[in-house]
């Protein structure tokens, strides 16, 4: 099956029956496989993110934006490729977008472990209240869905721990 199909299928299903590009987008999609963990995927995939984080806060600006940048494109293409393979809309199995939203929620943040635990317990909180217009952007579909609503918390997240640090 090199094709692009909508058989209801699991990602590890799916994961057999493709070729290399659409295995990429599957691998990149559940990040590494973490969405396959039963409980909690997406809390799990935001903790695997810290060390990326702090990489990308020690690139400096520019080449910290370029990965983060780099990580969007690949989170919305892996997302809705995996989102038509598997025939689900927003599958559980996709946490790439948890990773990106908690990327953009520490790009400019100083990194510390009042940052990184802020930043976490920030974005996971906006990430599952959902406040508007969040719920409203999983409506968009496909994979820019599935990713905007994380980005946007992510930015709500950032700017919640930037109003914290002037009170500090």
């Amino acid at each position: 099956m090199s094709e692009l199909q909508s058989d209801n299928l699991t990602l590890k299903e799916s994961f057999g029956q493709v070729d290399l590009i659409y295995k990429t987008a599957l691998i990149l999609s559940s990040w590494f496989g973490i969405g396959l963990i039963p409980k909690m995927p997406g809390t799990v995939a935001t903790l695997a993110a810290i060390p990326i984080s702090i990489v990308m806060n020690h690139l400096g600006l520019f080449f910290g934006g370029l990965l983060l940048a780099i990580s969007m494109i690949a989170a919305f293409w892996s997302s809705g490729v995996t989102e038509r393979l598997l025939g689900r809309d927003d599958p559980s199995e996709v946490v790439i977008d948890e990773v990106v939203g908690f990327l953009l929620t520490i790009y400019l943040l100083p990194v510390s472990w009042l940052s990184i635990t802020l930043g976490f317990m920030m974005f996971r909180f906006f990430d599952i209240l959902k406040p508007f217009p969040i719920k409203r952007l999983e409506r968009v579909g496909g994979g820019t869905g599935v990713v905007l609503d994380d980005l946007v918390a992510g930015i709500y997240a950032a700017l919640s721990i930037n109003i914290v640090f002037v009170f500090l």
